[in-house]
Parts: structure tokens; sequence; C-alpha cells
């Protein structure tokens, strides 16, 4: 059965949708069966991947409004070795359609049960609001992993996603609990980044992750090639990085059992 995870930050630009597509391709490198849900309209995900989000016949929209099955949807990225429910921009029109919908928050959640046998791993790309889509994405997980950078500002925004979590888990996902707090865009010379970097070891502990993925121009050029870093630039150190962070995270699940 998979572990489903749902990579989210209620702040914009931390990195979200880069940790989950090269999580998931290095998950696929260490040899886990993967899947990448992208369920931010603007499918950045999905193009990251290597698939057109223009070309798509469906994407998450209509599995979300049962309008299509999961397994006819899903597509393969070749570049990373996983599979992708793929999304565009169709996606930002769920929001008001799922809103009169019955059981609206769990649309994901039954769809991906149909296929979590076939998975080690599911990632799920939230986009970077609180919304409807956003709340599917946290019902079906099991746990959420939060990339944020080392700044003032996170610290805020990690206070209102840490209550967003709270009050999911109170009415609708009582097995949701953070993952880890994952570290992004880390420049150590910084004097901040590292202040921030210790304040978040003190408060969440051994949930703070100890891979952190530094800045680095080859992870920022990966998506316009359609790849994840590992599949354009291997030994980059960004690709190490999401390598060592996949390893970490199965360490960690081995550690549990």
């Amino acid at each position: 059965m998979a572990k489903i995870l749902a990579v989210t930050n209620q702040k914009g630009g931390v990195g979200k949708t880069t940790s989950a597509v090269n999580l998931a391709a290095s998950l696929a490198a260490l040899g886990q069966r993967v899947l990448l849900v992208d369920l931010d309209p603007q499918g950045n995900a999905t193009m990251g991947c290597g698939v057109d989000k223009r070309s798509l016949r469906h994407t998450v929209y209509h599995v979300l409004l049962e309008l299509a099955p999961l397994p006819e949807v899903r597509q393969h990225s070749d570049s990373g070795k996983f599979d992708l429910l793929p999304a565009n921009r169709e996606l930002a029109g769920a929001e008001v359609e799922l809103v009169d919908q019955p059981q609206r928050e769990i649309r994901l959640k039954k769809a991906l049960s149909a296929v979590t046998v076939e998975y080690d791993y599911v990632l799920i790309d939230c986009p970077p609001a609180l919304n409807l889509l956003t709340v599917n994405g946290l019902t079906a997980a099991d746990a959420v992993m939060i990339p944020m950078q080392c700044e003032y500002y996170a610290l805020e925004g990690l206070s209102d996603l840490v209550n967003t979590i709270k009050k999911v888990r109170a009415n609708l996902n009582p097995r949701l609990e953070i993952e880890g707090l994952l570290r992004t865009m880390f420049d150590p010379r910084n004097t901040l980044a590292q202040q921030v970097s210790d304040q978040l070891k003190q408060h969440f502990g051994s949930k703070v992750y100890d891979t952190v993925i530094p800045r680095n121009i080859r992870l920022a050029e990966a998506p316009s090639h359609g790849r994840p870093v590992l599949s354009y630039d291997r030994n980059s150190r960004g690709a190490l990085a999401y390598h060592g962070l996949a390893a970490e995270i199965l360490q960690r699940s081995i550690d549990l059992k």
C-alpha cells in the first residue's frame, strides 16, 4: 500500500513543485513505484515531467469531477521513470464546479484508493493556496512534506500552514501528520538562513530533514527541458541533494517499522 505525501506550502516560490518532481524521480531511481499527482492548475509539475499540458485530453480535473477514472488519465514520465496524474488550466474550474458536489473534499482520496496498491509512494503537488484542491490533497494524504526557504516570512507562513493541517486533521483526516520540513534554496553563507534553520530544528526537532536543498542552476534549468534534474544532470548538486532526500525518507520508513 502506497504512502501518500502531500507536498504543500501556502507560500509560493519555495521550491514546492521542484521538490515534488525531483523527489518522485529520485524515489523511482531507488527502485520505488511512484505516482506524482499534479494538483496545481498551473501544471508546472506536468511540464517538468516532460508531458505537454496543452495537448492533454484528460487530466486530474476529469478525475475529481468523476468524468474519467484515474487509470485512464495517468501518464508515464519517461524522463522521470514514474507515473503522473497531469493537470492544466482546466483544473481551475474544478474549484467552482465542486462547490455543490457531494463529498467534494474526498474526491481525490476516493480516486487514489483504486490504485494505491500499485505504488510505494504517491506524491501530491498541491497549489500554493488554501483552497478546495489543497483540502483534497490533505484529505487524501497520510502526511505532509513542507518545502520552505529559511527566511523570516517563511516562519509566519509555516504557522498558518500548521493551523490548516490541524483543522483538516480535526474535521476530515485524523491520520494526517507532518512528515517533514525540507529546507530549500539554502545558502549556508547567509546568517539569517542559518538562524531560521536553527529555529526550525529547535521547534520541530527530527521533523526537519537532515538533507538540505541548495540553490543550484541545474535545478532551475531542468524544468525548461521537461526533465527532472536527475535526468538532466545527475551529478549536479541539486540532483545529489534530492537523491539524498529520497534515501533519507526511505531510511526513516525502515526505522519506523
